[in-house]
């Protein structure tokens, strides 16, 4: 139990961040010439295998602390007000708290997503006094199986560190699909995130190849029920696109990806996301305000079964405004996979 002292603290804490955010809401509002978020990669490495993952590998050493650090100030200079670290496993990474703290003393909303396995209350700290703003971690069933071992069980002595030591935000991801066996897992995830005092949201995640399925009946009923909850307990901004997910149905709507979502690999290449990588395919040290303009302007393809949240929360600045022009760009199918552990 955290003692009044730091209660006190992350309260300061959380009410900064809030102002903060309230700011870069208000600057993603009124202007359209500026990514609103970035996942850049430090490392594609990671130290576990989920069959539904397409984003990792076994092997990849760290990008460099100097390349990581030029990438983020060039995200800032192009005016990146959330940038989030992803992966493979951030934690990994052995100068992530320089690369954090830069984030962060760049004025972005510093962030990371992690599967959990790593956190101590060292490791917490340390993640505290770089700057880091939120975290979220995914936990795909309560038992760990083949399809992933991102499991409660695993990983209930984490979050309680997180609730012990964590002053930034921490966001709880509970999903179905992807071949998660127990959809029902979800509900009691959720519950535990809330018990713990953290935010809770809920997702649907695509197959190890980036499609997307239809959930099945008891799916199905699980999202029903987790979106009926109480509001403060699941994130519903995105109630639009996950209707539409939960029945593998066409929507239509203006992708912003490759201008208000960028996606940065380890190569340093930007591409609209992590599902479709290949395009713009341009180095991010080379990125101007003319590429953010072209693609916000320039329909995607891919657009009508996303599945990738962060671009569907972006894209809600810009829902109702500034029709675009330029057609979908004709090109090969893009990378669905990368190099994957052997045996899979």
């Amino acid at each position: 139990m955290a003692d009044l002292g730091f209660r006190i603290k992350r309260n300061l804490k959380a009410a900064q961040r809030r102002a903060k955010e309230l700011r870069l809401i208000a600057k993603g509002a009124l202007s359209t010439e500026h990514p609103v978020m970035a996942h850049i990669i430090p490392i594609r490495r990671c130290n576990l295998s989920c069959t539904y993952c397409n984003e990792y590998d076994d092997y990849s050493k760290p990008v460099p602390v100097e390349t990581m650090v030029e990438r983020i100030h060039r995200l800032a200079d192009l005016g990146t007000t959330i940038i989030t670290l992803s992966g493979g496993e951030p934690l990994l990474h052995p100068d992530l708290d320089e690369i954090i703290h830069t984030m962060h003393s760049r004025g972005a909303m510093a962030c990371m997503i992690t599967n959990g396995y790593l956190l101590t209350p060292d490791r917490v700290k340390k993640l505290n006094a770089a700057g880091l703003d939120h975290m979220q971690i995914s936990i795909d069933n309560v038992m760990p199986d083949d399809v992933s071992k991102k499991s409660l069980k695993v990983l209930d002595k984490k979050l309680q560190v997180l609730a012990d030591h964590a002053l930034f935000h921490v966001n709880i991801n509970s999903v179905v699909g992807g071949g998660i066996r127990n959809p029902e897992d979800a509900l009691v995830v959720s519950k535990r995130a809330i018990e713990l005092g953290f935010s809770s949201t809920f997702g649907i995640i695509h197959d190890g190849d980036g499609q997307l399925k239809p959930l099945g009946g008891r799916e199905r009923a699980i999202y029903d029920q987790m979106n009926g909850g109480k509001k403060k307990h699941f994130a519903r901004l995105n109630r639009y696109f996950q209707d539409a997910i939960a029945d593998a149905r066409p929507l239509k709507w203006r992708c912003r990806a490759g201008a208000r979502y960028i996606y940065v690999c380890e190569d340093g290449l930007v591409h609209y996301c992590s599902q479709q990588r290949g395009y713009p395919g341009k180095p991010l040290l080379e990125y101007t305000r003319e590429d953010i303009r072209r693609e916000y302007l320039t329909e995607k393809g891919c657009a009508t079964y996303c599945t990738v949240s962060c671009v569907h929360y972006v894209s809600y600045f810009d829902f109702f405004r500034d029709p675009q022009t330029i057609p979908a760009v004709e090109r090969p199918e893009p990378q669905k996979t990368l190099v994957q552990i052997q045996g899979r």
